[in-house]
């Protein structure tokens, strides 16, 4: 018996050896080669193609010093960043693993008045104030021989797009020199010279455009004219702002500057508020057009833009200062908030306030080998209106207003390989085939289709990117202060960066954020906003029939004196009108409760099932293990 026990505990004991040296030697090759199961469905915490595509183009070996301070407090502030620093350091092992030498990765705990922290404050990088006084590092610096890019605050709320930055910082310091960014536009973008008799009154000509000054600061900006024949090779984007009554030579060299991979972003308008001024300020100009389109690329593409029209939307519309500085209510001058901007896409995710004054709309399906999306649209309580009664004024337009139930496109972004609009060759040349045979020698084809992606964007407005719809200007003491009234040039800027960039950055954009809402409780609900909508609806034309009823009685009045006393029968109309109004608002009421019922039946149901899902599976488990080992146990 004795030895009976002495041979299980043995048993027993080498049985937790040997799982005790398997579980090390798991932990150990997990701790080499970190692995991570990513179980989302657009798999956001695995590399993208485009980040594993410009880490095996290193060849170089590229530094990234990590700066994450270490120190014993425990704040809440303290234990989300520390928290996700290791978010970041799981990250940049996965890159260390698809570049293999060519990243190394150097970690630093700034403490103050140490090396690690005046290395912090080399590479650019500057501590974060937080609660009782104490300073955070959490922030990188992409090295690569005298290059570097900082990222100097890793920001937690940019979690999902952590994986963008860190690779757009590794694609820049390869690229040191500023991208060629031409300006095309006929307005004065660049600011104006002073003319002789401004300079006697001492005046000054309008300033560039503030976009214009940020956009120096980071690229080399080529003014381009609107009547060029052609885009200079180094040119990488081609930003083209109102181009009023441009030429099809001009549009051809457009053309092929998208074919050869150029990237493209065009503000049109329907109706230009600036361009408008500009002609009233120069009387001897004459009155002219205010709109602008690219009318021979744009069919090309499967797109259609109608200068006459801009996009009027209820849910949207803005207030402007009115007659007497009284607000007044602007259908067409639209701010978009959330509801209308992609939040899909990394350009457009981060943002929250758009305005677009007097926008056109895109209709349309691209062309085949391209791909559309949608950066900023309206509501579907929207229409179009004509663009020179916009521009007059809001009233008439809430008064003859009616919702299409369209939401319409008034910011896009094309992306795949384009095909020419010119098959014929360069405008106004005929056809190699119907050229006379001469010796001169023949001049070089056109493209007629890209060989590599490139992406387009398109704006329905042009006045949105200028001082006086985005800007917010004062006086103080220290001289003029401007400040943002809006995201416009924020979206702008986010653009440029991106189609500037490695074309590989563009694969990478959409998986910043992910959107993954209850369809079948946002159908219940709009299905609840359109029936209340039809139940309103009802009622106005209620409201109307009985007025013109009021009206039509008060007519048939032949004593004037008593146009004011209600007679019996328009007491019986009046009675029943308010028999209808209120039986009406009790079916609204009751249709909203009963709707309202149903979506917060379902929502509580989801969320029972949340929390009751896995317990119930673990407890079944648990019921099933037991009774099988019952059975087992019997059987014996």
């Amino acid at each position: 018996m004795q030895k009976k026990s002495l041979s299980t505990l043995l048993y027993s004991s080498a049985g937790i050896l040997v799982m005790l040296a398997i579980f090390i030697a798991i932990n150990v090759l997990t701790g080499v080669e970190p692995v991570r199961v990513d179980l989302t469905r657009e798999k956001a915490y695995t590399l993208s193609t485009g980040t594993r595509a410009i880490l095996k183009k290193l060849d170089t070996p590229v530094e990234i010093h990590f700066y994450c301070t270490q120190g014993e407090t425990a704040t809440p502030e303290t234990v989300l960043l520390k928290s996700y620093a290791r978010s970041v350091e799981d990250l940049l092992q996965e890159y260390q693993q698809v570049a293999g030498k060519n990243l190394i990765v150097k970690k630093y705990d700034p403490q103050p008045d140490s090396d690690a922290e005046d290395s912090a404050r080399l590479d650019g990088l500057e501590p974060q104030s937080l609660s009782g006084n104490d300073e955070f590092y959490l922030g990188l610096s992409v090295n690569l021989a005298d290059e570097h890019v900082a990222i100097p605050f890793l920001d937690p709320s940019r979690e999902r797009q952590l994986e963008y930055d860190l690779t757009r910082a590794i694609e820049r310091v390869f690229t040191p020199e500023k991208p060629v960014v031409g300006i095309m536009s006929s307005l004065p973008v660049f600011g104006q010279p002073m003319n002789p008799m401004m300079m006697e009154s001492g005046q000054s000509g309008p300033p560039p455009w503030t976009l214009i000054d940020e956009l120096k600061e980071d690229y080399t900006l080529k003014h381009v004219e609107l009547t060029a024949d052609k885009i200079d090779d180094d040119v990488k984007l081609l930003l083209v702002i109102h181009p009023k009554e441009i030429s099809d030579q001009t549009q051809y060299a457009i053309d092929q500057f998208v074919l050869r991979g150029g990237k493209l972003i065009a503000l049109l308008d329907a109706q230009s508020l600036l361009d408008s001024r500009q002609q009233q300020q120069n009387p001897m100009g004459g009155p002219g057009a205010s709109s602008s389109t690219l009318d021979k690329l744009l069919p090309a593409w499967g797109l259609s833009f109608d200068p006459g029209k801009v996009v009027a939307d209820l849910d949207f519309k803005l207030m402007l200062n009115g007659p007497g500085g009284q607000p007044t209510e602007a259908p067409a001058f639209l701010g978009l908030n959330g509801d209308g901007i992609n939040r899909d896409d990394i350009a457009t995710s981060p943002l929250d306030s758009v305005w677009l004054p007097l926008c056109g709309a895109f209709t349309g399906a691209p062309t085949a080998g391209l791909q559309e999306a949608v950066l900023l649209h309206s509501s579907t309580h929207a229409e179009l209106v004509d663009s020179m009664a916009a521009s007059m004024g809001g009233e008439s337009l809430l008064n003859d207003f009616k919702p299409t139930g369209v939401s319409y496109a008034l910011a896009v972004r094309l992306t795949g390989k384009f095909k020419t609009a010119f098959p014929n060759g360069p405008p106004g040349e005929s056809p190699a085939t119907n050229a006379p045979a001469t010796n001169a020698p023949a001049k070089p084809a056109g493209l007629q289709a890209s060989a590599v992606d490139s992406s387009v964007v398109l704006f329905g407005d042009s006045d949105f990117a200028a001082d006086d719809f985005a800007i917010r200007k004062a006086d103080t003491p220290f001289g003029a202060m401007a400040s943002p009234m809006n995201a416009n040039l924020s979206l702008l800027q986010n653009l440029v960066e991106q189609l500037t960039g490695d074309s590989n950055l563009i694969t990478i954009r959409s998986r910043a954020t992910t959107h993954h809402p209850f369809t079948r409780i946002e159908d219940m609900e709009a299905a609840a906003e359109a029936q209340g909508e039809a139940k309103i609806t009802e009622l106005q034309n209620s409201l109307n029939d009985t007025q013109q009823r009021l009206d039509e009685l008060q007519q048939q009045k032949k004593d004037q004196d008593q146009r004011l006393i209600l007679s019996p029968e328009q007491r019986a109309e009046l009675d029943n009108f308010r028999k209808k109004q209120a039986e009406v608002n009790r079916a609204l009421k009751q249709a909203r409760k009963d709707l309202r019922k149903e979506v917060v039946s379902l929502e509580t149901r989801i969320k029972w099932l949340n929390i009751l899902a896995v317990p119930l599976a673990v407890t079944l488990a648990g019921v099933l293990i037991a009774v099988v080992k019952r059975k087992k146990t019997s059987a014996k």
